[in-house]
């Protein structure tokens, strides 16, 4: 399971054409792989670019990120996939936000990136995002309800210390 990112046209309905974006990717140090997409390095790790072709027609480019405990990569990515866009004159979308991205957005697509990591860790059982879900860990102390119960249960220890000593 990853997490993904799009490189679109800025305007809905105009034809997307991907040869600026993988120009760009080749001039960045992107590799082709032999199933047709490439692979970006970037410092905190690699993202897994194609085409995202609907009806034979391309539509936008994906960059996939695995998901794991780690938000270095997405950060990265958001950064470095915005100028990307930038420079050939195209938005950056996050499909799980539903939102256009800027350079700035990072902690934001980083924070859904999280999010879904830990699910995908602690209910899908996606073995690269497992350590997401015991990212978080429970607050120590007591709970806001035990509290309650014991603050309740001294009050009437109390309440029946000063009637055993009226009486």
């Amino acid at each position: 399971m990853r997490y993904e990112l799009l490189v679109q046209p800025k305007d809905v309905g105009t034809p997307y054409d991907p040869a600026p974006v993988e120009a760009l990717l080749t001039a960045r140090g992107a590799t082709d792989q032999p199933d047709g997409s490439k692979l970006w390095r970037l410092k905190a790790g690699e993202v897994e670019v194609r085409r995202l072709n609907e009806n034979g027609v391309a539509v936008a480019t994906e960059l996939k990120v695995q998901l794991t405990d780690k938000t270095d990569l997405i950060r990265e990515l958001v950064i470095e996939g915005a100028q990307l866009a930038s420079d050939a004159g195209l938005k950056l979308v996050d499909p799980n936000l539903s939102k256009t991205l800027s350079a700035n957005d990072d902690g934001l697509v980083a924070d859904s990136y999280f999010r879904t990591a830990r699910y995908a860790g602690e209910y899908l059982g996606v073995s690269s995002a497992v350590m997401a879900s015991w990212g978080t860990s429970e607050p120590e102390g007591l709970k806001p309800g035990t509290k309650v119960l014991l603050g309740i249960g001294g009050f009437f220890l109390l309440l029946y210390i000063v009637v055993e000593r009226i009486l």
